[in-house]
Order: C-alpha cells, then sequence, then structure tokens
C-alpha cells in the first residue's frame, strides 16, 4: 500500500490499541486507514469505497474500540458481512487488536452453528457482534439479538451483500437499530442501491475514495502451499532443500517468530538471520550489508523491517505468514523480479486463510498455482545434483594427483576396487545430508485404518447407532513421525462443549488440520486434548488466549504422549462396563445412559428444536 504521511502512533486511538499494533507489527496505516480512522473517532458517518485487502477491517475497528465502553455488556457495535468467512476474519481481528482491552469480547454469528450455542453465547454480552445479514435477522426474529444500544454500524463490502440478494435484510436490521448510531458503509464498488442505502441511512457521512489500482507481478513466480498440520518448519525446510535461489527473504508477522525461524534454521545449517523492529539500526545495517555480500543467504522480516530492503540478490520470497491485506503481500513479493529481473515467490496458506488467497489474487489479476510439498524424493535427488556439481568443480580446479596415487595404493594394499573406494567416501561425504532418504510413510487405506481404530477400542468414523450422536474423541492412529502431548483445557460439558467445537476452534485457531488433533476427553467442567508435542510457544500462548463456546481455552500441558487413566474404553460414551464410576456403588453406568438418553422434556425439547429448525430454512438460505 502507498507509504502513509503519518504513523499509528499520531492517531488518538486508546492506549491498549496502541501496545496491540506494535505487536502486529503496524507501524504506519494504509490510505483508507488515514483517510477514514479520524472521521470515526469523531463519531462521524464514514462511506468509503476502496477495493479488498486494503486495510478496511482497521479503518473501522480501531476507532470503534476507542470509544467502546467495556463496562457494557451489551451490545454496541454491529458489524455487517456478506460471508461467514469475512465474519470469522472480522471478528479475529477485533480480537487481536482488543489483546489488551480488559472485559472485552466479540461474538461472530453466521449461519451453519448451532442456534443454542449462538443464543447462550450472546446472552454473556459481547460489546462486538459480526454476522451475516440472514443469521442476525434470524435471531432478531427470535428476540435473541438485542440492539437497543447500539453505537455504530458497520457494514463490510456492502458491495458484495447486495450482489449475493441481501439487501433486503441489510436493510430490515438498519431500520431496527436506534437512528441516532453511527454508521460507516466500506464496498469495493458504488452502484445506486449502495448510494441509495447511504442517503437514506447515513447522516451527512464523509465520503472517501481510495483510488484502484491493479498490482503488477510479470516477472515473478507465484505458488502456494496449502498448510496441513504442524508442518510449517517442515514445509520450510523441504522448499529450502529443493528450491534453486541465490538469496531468500522470509516474511513472518511477529518479530518473535522471525528469531525463532532464524534459530530453527541456523541449527539445520542454513546462514539465517533476523531483522525486527526490536534491532538497533547499526545492527540492522550489519544484517543487510552480510546479506548484499554474500555472507548470509536467508533473511527472516517483519514487513516493517523490511521496508525500504533492495538487494538484488534476492530472488526467493517465502510468506511464511500470510499477510493481514493484499497489497503488503504486493510489496512483500516486490522484493525480488526488480528492474527486469525474474524471482519466485511461495505463500503458506492455513485453512481459514484461503480468503486472503482470494483477496490476493483479486487485486494481482493473477491466479497463484498450487504447489505440492518436495517429497524425500525430491529432496534426495536435489541432494545429488548438488553432490555431483560440488564434484565436477573439484575435479576441474584442484591438482588430485596426489589423492589418485593414494587411491591406488589403498586400493591395492586393502583388495579393493576403485569404485568401492569411490563409494566409501561419498558416504563419508554426505555427512549430516545423506544422498539417498528413506521413502515416504504411505497412508494407509481407510478400511485398513478403521480396522485398525476398532482393534484398539474404537469405533470407525462410520461405525454403529453411535455415528449421529456426541462422543468423545478416543486416541487415534498417529500419524508418522509425529509425537503428541496430552493438554487440559477449562471447557466442559458443563459449558456445552461438544468434541466438534474443541476439533475446530483449534484448528482455526492454531492453523492445525484436524487430522493432528489426537484424542479428546469431554469432563464436566475441562476437556482434554492430544496435540503435536514441540508446538510453538507463540501458539500455545494464543491458544490460552483464543475460546470456545464463548469460554477461554485456558489451555496447559498436561504430560506427553499418553492421555490421562480415566480415559473412556470401548462401549458407552464415558466408558464400557459401567465407564468411570463416580461412587463405590456400581451406579456409573445407570446415570451415564440417563444422561445420554435425556429427560422426557428434554426429548420434547429437541423434537421442538427439530420443527424450528425446519421453520428457520428461510434464514439458513440467506447465509448459503
Amino acid at each position: 500500500m502507498s507509504e502513509s504521511t503519518i504513523t499509528f502512533s499520531e492517531l488518538e486511538l486508546a492506549q491498549p490499541l496502541h501496545k496491540a499494533l506494535a505487536d502486529l507489527g503496524y507501524e504506519r496505516p494504509s490510505p483508507v486507514q488515514e483517510a477514514a480512522i479520524p472521521h470515526m473517532l469523531k463519531g462521524k458517518d464514514v462511506m468509503a469505497l476502496a477495493q479488498t485487502g486494503t486495510g478496511k477491517t482497521a479503518a473501522f475497528a480501531l476507532p470503534l474500540l476507542t470509544n467502546i465502553d467495556v463496562n457494557l455488556s451489551e451490545p454496541q457495535i454491529l458489524v455487517m458481512a456478506p460471508t461467514r468467512e469475512l465474519a470469522i476474519q472480522v471478528a479475529e481481528a477485533f480480537q487481536a487488536y482488543s489483546r489488551y482491552i480488559k472485559g472485552f469480547h466479540v461474538l461472530p454469528i453466521y449461519g451453519g452453528q448451532a442456534y443454542p450455542q449462538q443464543i447462550k453465547a450472546l446472552k454473556r454480552g459481547p460489546q462486538v457482534i459480526v454476522g451475516t445479514p440472514g443469521r442476525l435477522l434470524d435471531h432478531l426474529d427470535r428476540g435473541t439479538l438485542k440492539l437497543d444500544s447500539i453505537k455504530a454500524l458497520v457494514l463490510d463490502e456492502a458491495d458484495e451483500m447486495l450482489r449475493m440478494g441481501f439487501i433486503d435484510d441489510v436493510e430490515t436490521m438498519m431500520k431496527a437499530t436506534p437512528k441516532d448510531k453511527q454508521t460507516a458503509l466500506f464496498s469495493a464498488t458504488m452502484p445506486d442501491s449502495i448510494k441509495r442505502i447511504g442517503n437514506s441511512y447515513m447522516n451527512e457521512p464523509e465520503f472517501i475514495k481510495i483510488a484502484a489500482k491493479t498490482a503488477t507481478v510479470e516477472n515473478i513466480d507465484q505458488r502456494y502451499w496449502f498448510v496441513r498440520g504442524n508442518t510449517k518448519m517442515e514445509a520450510l525446510t523441504r522448499i529450502l532443500e529443493t528450491e534453486t535461489y541465490d538469496g531468500v527473504i522470509i516474511f513472518s508477522r511477529t518479530k518473535t517468530m522471525t528469531v525463532e525461524i532464524a534459530e530453527k534454521l541456523e541449527a539445520r545449517g542454513y546462514s539465517a538471520a533476523a531483522i525486527n523492529g526490536d534491532m538497533t539500526q547499526q545492527l540492522r545495517e550489519r544484517t543487510i550489508n552480510r546479506l548484499k555480500s554474500g555472507g548470509l543467504d536467508i533473511l527472516i522480516a517483519t514487513d516493517v523491517a523490511a521496508r525500504g530492503l533492495d538487494v538484488p540478490r534476492l530472488d526467493l520470497v517465502i510468506n511464511y505468514d500470510i499477510p493481514y491485506d493484499a497489497e503488503s503481500y504486493v510489496h512483500r513479493i516486490g522484493r525480488t523480479g526488480r528492474a527486469g529481473r525474474t524471482g519466485s515467490a511461495i505463500l503458506f496458506v492455513a485453512p481459514r486463510e484461503k480468503r486472503m488467497l482470494y483477496t490476493i489474487e483479486k487485486l494481482t489479476r493473477h491466479k497463484i498455482a498450487e504447489m505440492d510439498l518436495p517429497t524425500r524424493d525430491d529432496i534426495s535427488a536435489k541432494r545429488i545434483v548438488s553432490f555431483r556439481e560440488t564434484l565436477q568443480n573439484v575435479i576441474k580446479t584442484e591438482d588430485l594427483e596426489f589423492y589418485r596415487n593414494l587411491s591406488q595404493e589403498l586400493s591395492a594394499e586393502d583388495d579393493a576396487t576403485v569404485e568401492e573406494l569411490a563409494a566409501a567416501l561419498l558416504f563419508m561425504a554426505q555427512k549430516d545430508k545423506p544422498l539417498q532418504l528413506e521413502a515416504e510413510p504411505a497412508r494407509p487405506p481407510r478400511r485398513e485404518r478403521e480396522e485398525r481404530a476398532r482393534d484398539s477400542g474404537e469405533r470407525g468414523d462410520r461405525g454403529g447407532r453411535e455415528r449421529g450422536r456426541e462422543r468423545d474423541r478416543g486416541p487415534r492412529q498417529p500419524r508418522a513421525n509425529v509425537n503428541m502431548d496430552t493438554y487440559r483445557i477449562e471447557v466442559g460439558r458443563g459449558d456445552g462443549v461438544q468434541v466438534k467445537n474443541v476439533v475446530g476452534a483449534i484448528a482455526n485457531e492454531a492453523n492445525i488440520d484436524s487430522q493432528f488433533i489426537g484424542g479428546i476427553r469431554l469432563h464436566d467442567n475441562y476437556t482434554t486434548v492430544e496435540l503435536p508435542a514441540d508446538m510453538p510457544k507463540e501458539t500455545l500462548d494464543h491458544l490460552y488466549k483464543s475460546y470456545v463456546c464463548s469460554k477461554a481455552m485456558k489451555l496447559t500441558k498436561l504430560q506427553s504422549g499418553t492421555l490421562p487413566d480415566d480415559r473412556p474404553r470401548r462401549g458407552g460414551r464415558d466408558g464400557g462396563n459401567g465407564g468411570n464410576r463416580r461412587d463405590g456403588n456400581g451406579g456409573g453406568q445407570r446415570r451415564e445412559r440417563s444422561e445420554s438418553r435425556g429427560h422426557r422434556g428434554q426429548r420434547n425439547d429437541s423434537r421442538g428444536d427439530s420443527r424450528g429448525n425446519r421453520s428457520d430454512n428461510r434464514g439458513n438460505r440467506r447465509d448459503k
């Protein structure tokens, strides 16, 4: 994005927000942020024409958070978004910016989630609600969404809501909010219907127009890798082993992670160093000079630290963390492919970040190809090619007469052929980078995995009457080379949590594929879960502060490798042959069965919910 003339510190934002922005590496606002934030801080209505990926979320979230009343546990800010993906993304942005604001809560609401779960979360009084129009209107009709205290309303990607047929729902929601509220409308285009909404429901809005532009990346080969499991560092080392490059810059979102990546790469034998905002200018310049002179091959940097960097030998950019906006991506990969030179860029994309990938493609008007992670055979082939080139260079440039005579003597004395001597020397020369690697472990077919699961005391995921019933997820067959640790989270059955909630929350918050989440055991007031060992401290800290079913996880490590002794066994939901009895009188089995079936009144409620869900199809269709 264009260089701003001011810094965030010059904007009159709340102090906790400045601290959070520093953690996130935000230094200067984007054009839409610089234009919108001052008006919104004054409580004015804003209508902004700006394309996707320009930092619009921060443009409205930061000023609204500055003016929020955390002592009031009622919805004060309502954000409407066209899709559940964008609703989640915006809610996460609010959460990131408010990390130092005590007592703040944000709630995303969208179709596909269970109504009881959303209703329970609404009763806790979040100050910010981010939702899709259809589901918000459903809650309004049910009386479960109260808008009396709404101080600000935001329409994010208003033209998309128009295109998807939500405009009537949007107007209904706007009419239901207080007339004296502040309103902000952000849209990439401004059709007549959107202008009409502005004229009808906004009070003398400030109009902001950010010139659209298309980024040019013709000289850069762009690819992305879809992150699967806790394997980003493994993926990074495989890519560095197989890509052809002179100099590399790796981008990370946080200062802490730049140092962690650099240390891990150095431990693997790479010449790597980090630059970030915590470094002195002298050390930064010394590090960059090492990169320019060839004394350093890999630089790990934050967006802020890399600003203005121009090193001709950089020909590979790796986005270890996806940027917060599309224009930052363009600036990142622009570190290569300059002055007619060619370059390569690789982007790591976690499952919940696919929307940003599409935004980047839209901004650049360039389809980014998905890449396969290099296999061990690929690594072996690359090592052999490199080894051969080194040998040929030695043969051409070095005087080998002494060694040729020595090899003949050794061959004669030890009764070994020259080929055998050469093979032994090759074996010794490979050191810590073997030329021959073991083949990738084959994933067993589905039928074999299910049979193995049943043999170990589990049901297959298609098995038996329990298929549609919520159960604890027992220990699954561990993925090859993945050690597991057991963690405890302070959310349990009493909070209404289900296994799928735990899996979804951890998968989204930690960027872990669900197949890397092991056994999950639900208890009354806590849950245990198996996760890959040696997860980054930053990820664990983030999970500690993350929420599931509107309650903080407060994740802590229990032990390594195995589950607690009270884990359920094959049979009932909480154990076979009576499960874990709560007393010494053998009453555990009967009690668990009663809880599983529910009381008559509860069963009637379930039927009522079922009928209610049929009548709610209108709302679900809106969110599709």
